[in-house]
């Protein structure tokens, strides 16, 4: 037998067994707006949990999970860690190892803008950072290219008009199929704009969006993509951990918060834990967790092309994938409002 083909069936066996059915589990895909993506409705979400002091076998764990279930969307940045770029790194061992033959199954994104090495060129959103910074993803991922590379953040020292010319050389040059943006508020109109009219595929804005905060509805982010064609993409759709309900009885020793680092102790006020309280009866009232009642909230909207999950272990990934239901009754929808309103009504 050829050597070459020696090694290749050498490389599969080694290869995770990926389930058969994976396409078969219910899973929904979306388009990215009126871009030629499709996006499964979940992400997975390696901000938290891929870093260098977390557990290889783990990670390995979740991503086959969310794989063998119909997840395609990978979401990534430079800065994932902790230490810049190690998620990045642990992403692409799994790929080499476990995963290679499947990469044309997989929607593979990352991000640059926020600080991702030392010195004047490690952040923001001028042509050199951005260029330089794809070169190091792709290198830390093992790919050629990646299906969506976003500015994570506007950067208001840098004429947009760069960030834009950065992102046309990028995409002319094949190292990403297509852009995003993030956390742009306001200015994703513009932004949006200014790429289309470069002729640079922009398909995706990823902003963070939740029952509990809900500025997209307030600062044109929805209007924008329905007019701009662009999708978006919504990441902590559970307040971190907030809209589950394991901090309905304190903070648990193992939770983020326990941390006190992303999501500071200072957040689980009394008001706040009176809303989650509320908010969890109503999920029970139509036959959902607290966490599957705030996916499906999110997902009801129809510019939402996939909703980014963050998780620390399989379990929990599948758990969010279940009982999800985006069909609310007015009712229902006027009694979340109620309870996750600051406003409350005196008794």
């Amino acid at each position: 037998m050829d050597p070459e083909r020696m090694k290749e069936m050498f490389r599969r066996n080694r290869e995770h067994a990926v389930a058969a059915d994976r396409y078969m589990k219910g899973m929904e895909y979306r388009r990215a707006g009126r871009s030629g993506l499709v996006l499964s409705r979940f992400s997975l979400g390696m901000w938290h949990n891929f870093g260098s002091t977390d557990c290889y076998e783990n990670m390995r764990d979740m991503v086959f999970g969310a794989f063998d279930s119909g997840i395609t969307a990978f979401d990534l940045a430079n800065n994932y860690g902790p230490g810049a770029g190690a998620a990045e790194r642990n992403f692409g061992s799994i790929l080499a190892n476990d995963l290679k033959s499947y990469r044309d199954e997989m929607c593979i994104s990352t991000k640059a803008g926020f600080p991702a090495w030392r010195g004047p060129y490690g952040d923001g959103g001028g042509k050199k950072y951005l260029i330089a910074s794809l070169d190091r993803s792709l290198k830390n991922l093992g790919l050629d290219y990646v299906d969506v590379y976003y500015h994570h953040r506007p950067d208001p020292k840098t004429p947009l008009e760069e960030t834009c010319a950065a992102f046309k050389q990028i995409t002319d040059s094949g190292k990403a199929l297509y852009i995003g943006i993030s956390n742009y508020g306001a200015r994703a109109r513009e932004a949006a704009e200014m790429l289309k009219e470069m002729k640079v595929p922009i398909v995706l804005n990823q902003l963070q969006y939740s029952v509990l905060d809900r500025t997209p509805e307030t600062d044109g982010s929805f209007e924008t993509a329905k007019d701009c064609g662009v999708g978006i993409a919504v990441y902590s759709p559970l307040a971190q951990g907030l809209l589950t309900d394991k901090y309905l009885k304190g903070v648990p020793e193992d939770s983020r918060m326990s941390r006190d680092a992303s999501l500071k102790r200072s957040v689980l006020t009394e008001q706040e834990r009176a809303k989650i309280a509320d908010l969890d009866k109503i999920a029970k009232g139509r036959g959902q967790s607290l966490a599957q009642m705030a996916l499906s909230w999110v997902l009801r909207k129809e510019e939402v092309a996939t909703v980014i999950l963050g998780a620390s272990r399989r379990a929990q990934i599948l758990d969010n994938l279940t009982h999800v239901d985006t069909e609310f009754t007015d009712e229902e929808l006027a009694a979340i409002d109620r309870a996750s309103s600051d406003k409350k009504e005196d008794q």
